[in-house]
């Protein structure tokens, strides 16, 4: 499957194809490193995403070598207010990220080279991840003398416990991406060479699947706030939906025979 982009000099490329939008970090020379301009583009496309009643699922991607190195370090060097200036990346990044988390479509990441800092909490805030089997993983903040941004101190304990999380945080540990996917990080580990293909049939097997169920199955399991009982009554309340609809309607009609 080849997907046509609209812009090539975009810093997040943006196209969709039988249902399936592919975002792509197209700053290779930069290892996908995001600064304030690719922050908002990011965001941009999500949006884009999130308002186009064709797309059925996400793809995101890391043009070249590297999937995502994290904030760019360079950028913050040179701004002329550092603290004003981080603080405005963080949170604009933060606000895109959160709202990929809750797009109402599955989302898969396609991770390689590296993935490091708030790389790790735009590969979180996907669903389903796919790393190349060369990946490597780091928090790397504090190398920098950095702490975590973008939802990081949510998401990375939620994925790998508490307990890891703080090793990673704390001692700067390198993961490999077969200890990554023991760790409950990533879904799957292919070889390199086979990452946009198994990443591609993936997002067009959820592209094809029942849209409203898989959203609302995205949905639920990313709930962390809501008590047990109040769970216990959403689900019940969203399968009393899902049961009717059109897509349950034929599939429940095939699976009885009927």
């Amino acid at each position: 499957m080849t997907l046509n982009h609209d812009r090539t000099e975009d810093l997040v490329r943006y196209a969709c194809q039988d249902g399936l939008a592919l975002i792509t970090l197209a700053r290779p020379d930069r290892a996908n490193a995001v600064d304030l301009p690719t922050a908002r583009a990011l965001g941009a496309a999500v949006d884009r995403a999130a308002n186009d009643p064709a797309v059925r699922a996400v793809l995101i991607c890391g043009e070249g070598r590297r999937f995502c190195a994290g904030g760019d370090v360079a950028a913050m060097a040179v701004a002329a207010d550092r603290s004003g200036y981080l603080e405005e990346l963080a949170d604009t990044l933060d606000q895109a990220l959160q709202r990929l988390a809750a797009l109402p479509t599955p989302v898969v990441a396609a991770v390689q080279g590296s993935v490091a800092g708030a790389g790790l909490a735009l590969m979180l805030s996907c669903d389903v991840i796919v790393s190349a089997a060369s990946t490597k993983f780091l928090m790397a903040y504090a190398g920098v003398g950095l702490t975590p941004d973008c939802g990081t101190s949510y998401l990375l304990p939620r994925a790998i416990g508490q307990v890891r999380a703080l090793e990673l945080a704390l001692t700067g540990r390198t993961l490999t991406a077969a200890e990554a996917h023991q760790w409950g990080l990533v879904t799957e580990v292919v070889d390199d060479e086979m990452l946009q293909k198994r990443a591609l049939e993936l997002g067009q097997r959820l592209a094809s699947g029942p849209a409203f169920a898989l959203g609302q199955a995205k949905r639920l399991l990313r709930a962390w706030h809501m008590p047990r009982e109040q769970m216990g009554r959403e689900e019940a309340r969203v399968i009393g939906e899902a049961v009717v609809r059109e897509e349950a309607v034929a599939l429940l009609a095939s699976f009885t025979g009927r």
